[in-house]
């Protein structure tokens, strides 16, 4: 037995011997240990050597001294030797023990009678009671059969005879009673076997205590046993220590050795189809059951009843015996039946699975739950939909698919994420949903609900223009600027931006007559769940929220996150379940399995389609991406050493919230610098020319693509950086228009309309005010004067370029600082490394959390 600082622990003599053996090893091993450690040592030698039952006068002389470091009386040491040495002759494997000539030997060799003789000239006393006869060689193992006995109620009253059998391992012959073994010696095996099946059935019942009783009844070879001892030799831990002691179980035909356990979800009261617009609302009620099945058959509850008050692994069903796990039994049944959430429900229904008590386990769905489950399944049940003839167009055939996907989510009552890629017409797919379901609504005889369109502001004009394309005659209200007002609404569209929505969003929560559905475009400006404008586009109610964005995840997963628990709210649970289930162990690489399982769990509710997709857009012309890495003039040499020298220091005497903001800032400053010193140095009437690298690879990009008689679109993060390039174009008498986030809804129109009709040929746009929404399909150039941390973002701003319009080839021209900042980042990026991933994860967030020296080493200027 050892004791540890958890408890006692009981093993058997061949269990202790490697531990004990390893104690002489340990320096901190207690005294006990290495007490006993050095006969262990000698016993497995003698083991070993054959010479356990008889060791020879030195061994006999070294067990004796070391008997004395195991307590104060010789003989009480001696004897708990003995009996040590006795219990491994019987515990281990009859094969370490080789057959002894006991007659009249050579002196000196193992089994001569000088072997026995003690220094003094007396044989000391056996150690190890000798057996008449030791096996030559045995390499069997046990089989346990069962033999029916008295049918019995009663768990403890012998229900079946326990025989046993022997077999050898290479299967050079048949089985063999363990019986016949005893009462026999013309078989297989010979009566040398014996002493190693008594090894082997000793040994193995210290696993199922049953085999002890049969030691005694080894010349029948059988013992009766009871329900409950049936039951015990069923548990996986017990069946697992038989295979490892050589023993095989055979289950009877007729037993049942596990019942069919799997939980079913169904909703309290079957609808008829037309209450499906309805099917996930709140109210809705839904039912978790378990069912247990013997064969085809299901369990009645008194049955049920039967198996959750056993307390013994082998029940009576039906005239069969069935093997269970009481603990695992009655734990299923304490969840027999309970009520669970229409999310809960839903969740269940689309992984098939279920978490009970932190295991999942896999469910089947019943009726109108399991036709919701297939068609979210498979793309190819969806039901087929048209286009109303209202549609002013012709929508391409994944245009058609995601008018069908839309239309079977607003068919359930749910929402989710239209995340194709920029330029694939995602407007145009949600006017054909609008005039779909204004269309069944008719049919049915009711009042179509309007729609309500929340979008950046740069995008509402576009917004009116698209609808009135290809929805003539369906009202449109723009709900923004001065006189806004929602009276005389009654159906149609009603447009408005997220800056009105914080402002006005009581009135849009309260509205009477109610929303069919409402639409965030643009999703990611409110991926962030704390902030105004995501609260209150959560109060607005609506049967069906749907989100367009080609960027569902900027950041991070929690974006995801925030924009399907607006759809689908519940969907993933709360926040900091969905950080401990899914962002953190994905985002670290650490557990491929959750990234499956959440794929799995959303791709009903996102719709993801990518140009380069086979069949989305084979007439979208080519995209032409290119790197122009400029140098530094030498006031921005100078300039960006200094920053950095003076922003190193204070960065290395700070720490926490203060050392994160310094970090920020000598990012942007870099970045500024990068850009033009007038930018860093706030000079927006100084001279521009000759000062900037960028500037000048900039003005040799336009002059050629004006010369060829192109247009162009011109990015930057900074709207100072705008002004100062419109500006620096107007000196050269370039037209140039610059659209930023100041910029008035009616003017940032009029930009589009005449940059699409060619009256400008260079468009400045701020990354966040024009990067997304905007139809600018007459730029067949892109320039990317400053770098942002997220590709995604600059992607988006391409698109306004590249996208289903467009009969140009696209240019995209990314101009990057050499040896700076940027470059680094541009690398780290492009070959995608630890850092990498971390910043375009979590952008300049991420950057903060550097070592000084990692900090030190990114923005070093390199020359």
């Amino acid at each position: 037995m050892f004791r540890a600082p958890d408890g006692e622990q009981r093993v058997t003599a061949t269990e202790a011997i490697g531990a004990l053996s390893q104690g002489i090893r340990t320096m901190n091993a207690d005294a006990s240990v290495r007490a006993w450690a050095t006969p262990a040592i000698l016993a497995l030698r003698l083991m070993a050597s054959g010479r356990l039952a008889a060791p020879d006068s030195t061994a006999a002389s070294q067990l004796q001294d070391a008997a004395r470091a195991i307590g104060p009386d010789p003989a009480s040491a001696q004897a708990k030797v003995r009996g040590f040495l006795s219990a491994l002759a019987v515990d281990a494997p009859a094969v370490a023990t080789q057959p002894q000539d006991l007659g009249a030997g050579t002196p000196g060799r193992p089994g001569s009678s000088a072997s026995a003789t003690s220094r003094d000239g007396v044989a000391p006393p056996p150690l190890v009671e000798r057996a008449p006869v030791r096996p030559r060689h045995f390499s069997g193992q046990l089989v346990v059969t069962f033999r029916a006995a008295e049918d019995s109620d009663n768990p403890d009253r012998p229900v079946a005879d326990v025989r046993l059998r022997v077999k050898p391992l290479d299967a050079a012959w048949a089985a063999v009673d363990v019986a016949e073994i005893w009462r026999k010696e013309d078989h297989h095996f010979g009566p040398g076997s014996r002493p190693g099946v008594r090894t082997l059935i000793t040994t193995a019942a210290a696993a199922w205590p049953v085999l002890t009783r049969l030691l005694g009844r080894l010349d029948t070879g059988s013992v009766p046993v009871t329900a409950a001892e049936i039951g015990e030799l069923g548990r996986t831990r017990v069946s697992s220590l038989l295979r490892a002691y050589r023993m095989e179980v055979l289950w009877p035909d007729g037993l049942v050795r596990e019942l069919d356990a799997r939980p079913t979800v169904r909703r309290v009261g079957e609808a008829m189809p037309h209450d499906r617009p309805r099917a996930f609302a709140r109210a809705q009620v839904f039912r978790f059951d378990w069912n247990l099945a013997l064969g085809d058959e299901t369990l009645t509850s008194a049955e049920l009843d039967m198996l959750a008050e056993s307390q013994h692994g082998l029940v009576q069903l039906r005239d069969r015996w069935v093997l269970v796990d009481p603990a695992r039994t009655r734990a299923m049944l304490e969840h027999r039946s309970q009520e669970i959430t229409a999310l809960e429900a839903l969740r269940a229904a689309v992984t098939g699975e279920v978490e009970v008590d932190d295991v999942r386990t896999q469910v089947d769905t019943e009726g109108w739950l399991d036709d919701v489950r297939q068609r979210l399944a498979h793309q190819g049940s969806r039901d087929p939909v048209e286009p109303s003839p209202r549609l002013a167009g012709t929508l391409r055939e994944y245009q058609r698919d995601g008018l069908r996907w839309m239309a079977q989510l607003v068919d359930l009552g749910l929402g989710g994420i239209l995340a194709d890629d920029m330029g694939l017409g995602k407007t145009v797919m949600l006017i054909a949903l609008h005039l779909h379901l204004e269309d069944l609504a008719r049919e049915a005889g009711d009042e179509p609900a309007p729609t309500l369109v929340i979008c950046p502001a740069s995008v509402v004009g576009n917004w009116e223009r698209e609808i009135r394309r290809f929805a003539p005659g369906v009202e449109v209200r723009r709900h923004h600027g001065a006189g806004r007002s929602l009276d005389g609404v009654e159906n149609g569209f009603v447009v408005t931006t997220y800056a009105t929505l914080r402002r006005d969003a009581r009135l849009l929560a309260t509205f009477e007559r109610g929303w069919g559905v409402v639409v965030a475009d643009e999703a990611q400006y409110v991926k962030n769940q704390r902030s105004a404008g995501a609260k209150a586009l959560r109060a607005i109610p609506s049967p069906v929220r749907l989100a367009l964005t080609g960027t569902p995840v900027e950041n991070g997963l929690t974006e995801l996150w925030s924009i399907l628990d607006w759809t689908t709210p519940g969907l993933l649970g709360g926040l900091e379940e969905f950080r401990r289930r899914w962002s953190r162990p994905i985002e670290r690489g650490q557990d491929r399995d959750r990234a499956g399982e959440l794929s799995r769990l959303v791709r009903p509710f996102v719709l993801r389609r990518r140009k380069s997709d086979p069949g989305i857009a084979p007439e979208l012309p080519p995209k032409t991406e290119t790197d122009y890495r400029v140098h530094l003039t030498r006031e921005q040499v100078g300039l960006y050493e200094a920053i950095v020298r003076e922003a190193m220091a204070q960065i290395e005497a700070s720490d926490g919230m203060q050392r994160r903001g310094l970090v920020v800032r000598l990012l942007t400053q870099l970045k500024q610098v990068c850009n033009h010193p007038a930018q860093l140095l706030r000079e927006p009437r100084s001279t521009l020319s000759g000062r900037s690298g960028k500037l000048e690879m900039l003005d040799e990009l336009v002059d050629e693509i004006i010369a060829e008689d192109g247009a162009v679109l011109v990015f930057t993060q900074y709207a100072q950086m705008g002004h100062l390039l419109t500006r620096h174009l107007a000196e050269r008498r370039i037209d140039a228009q610059f659209l930023h986030g100041g910029t008035p809804v009616p003017v940032r129109e009029q930009m589009v309309t005449r940059f699409q009709a060619g009256e400008v040929p260079v468009f400045v746009l701020s990354l966040k005010a024009g990067g997304t929404g905007l139809n600018l399909t007459r730029a067949d150039h892109v320039i990317h004067y400053d770098r942002w941390w997220n590709p995604a973002v600059e992607d988006q701003a391409t698109d306004r370029a590249h996208r289903i319009g467009q009969t140009k080839p696209v240019q995209v021209h990314r101009i990057i600082a050499e040896g700076t900042i940027e470059e680094s980042v541009a690398e780290l990026i492009a070959s995608k490394r630890a850092l990498a991933d971390a910043v375009v994860n979590a952008g300049e967030g991420a950057l903060t959390e550097l070592t000084d020296a990692e900090l030190g080493d990114l923005v070093r200027l390199r020359r």
